[in-house]
């Protein structure tokens, strides 16, 4: 469990939530920090279960890499699937459930906002998602994974050549309609709650200097400080799960 909060104090807290339940067109924009307390590794993180920590990322997500190794590559992500499956929303999935008229941009590819209560037709999966594959020559196909026993490496019915998993991988184009919505959204929005983003990877971390410059309020919950954060933003520090049921019971 991570500590609680590090607020200058409650004051603080309670303007943000004043903000939040006043916000007409309130959008969140979530990483890999709102899934990290059910047990979904982090990317970035330098500890021993960060996914990068023993893996090299460009033998598992690029199409070199799966072009050298798609067996490698299919393992890893089934491991990653049947974890995925495995995993229960924690409280900031089901804080934000619970929210209605929100619309979520998030960069994670496992699907714990809607098992927390989002409807589906709010969540814009920026990089894909893991319970699904789609054919590697884009021949059109696609099919659901089962999450908790997922099959190994499989040939297209149509084309016969490999499946892989319909996310983003390094060097691809974010699927250009789901952007195009996002970018709709953070544009309209009178409010960001940026949570567990390191707010790096581009273009997605883009969309928080694109709702600053629209005028909404900016609330950044994350374990630390990020680069986009600037002077007139809200930031609350500790963990997704410890803040944002505070910050909508404020």
């Amino acid at each position: 469990m991570f500590p609680a909060p590090q607020l200058n104090d409650m004051t603080e807290l309670v303007a943000a939530a004043k903000k939040v339940a006043s916000a007409r067109h309130p959008v969140s924009f979530s990483g890999a920090g709102l899934s990290a307390e059910s047990g979904i590794a982090t990317f970035r993180d330098k500890n021993d279960n960060a996914l990068w920590s023993k893996f090299n990322p460009a033998e598992l997500a690029s199409q070199d890499g799966f072009k050298a190794n798609p067996e490698l590559v299919i393992d890893w992500y089934n491991a990653r699937r049947q974890t995925a499956a495995a995993a229960q929303p924690n409280a900031a999935h089901t804080t934000l459930g619970a929210r209605k008229g929100w619309i979520h941009i998030t960069q994670n590819v496992d699907t714990l906002l809607e098992a927390g209560g989002v409807s589906p037709e709010n969540v814009l999966h920026l990089h894909g998602t893991l319970d699904e594959d789609h054919c590697n020559n884009q021949c059109g196909y696609s099919s659901k994974v089962n999450m908790l026993a997922p099959e190994g490496l499989k040939h297209c019915p149509r084309c016969d050549a490999y499946l892989r998993p319909s996310v983003v991988w390094f060097g691809e184009q974010l699927p250009e309609n789901v952007f195009n919505q996002a970018l709709h959204a953070v544009q309209q929005c009178d409010l960001l709650l940026v949570v567990g983003t390191s707010a790096q990877v581009m273009p997605a971390a883009g969309l928080i200097d694109i709702a600053r410059e629209n005028g909404a309020h900016i609330i950044v919950v994350n374990k630390e400080n990020t680069p986009k954060t600037h002077s007139e933003d809200t930031v609350l520090i500790g963990s997704a799960a410890t803040v944002l049921p505070q910050l909508f019971t404020s």
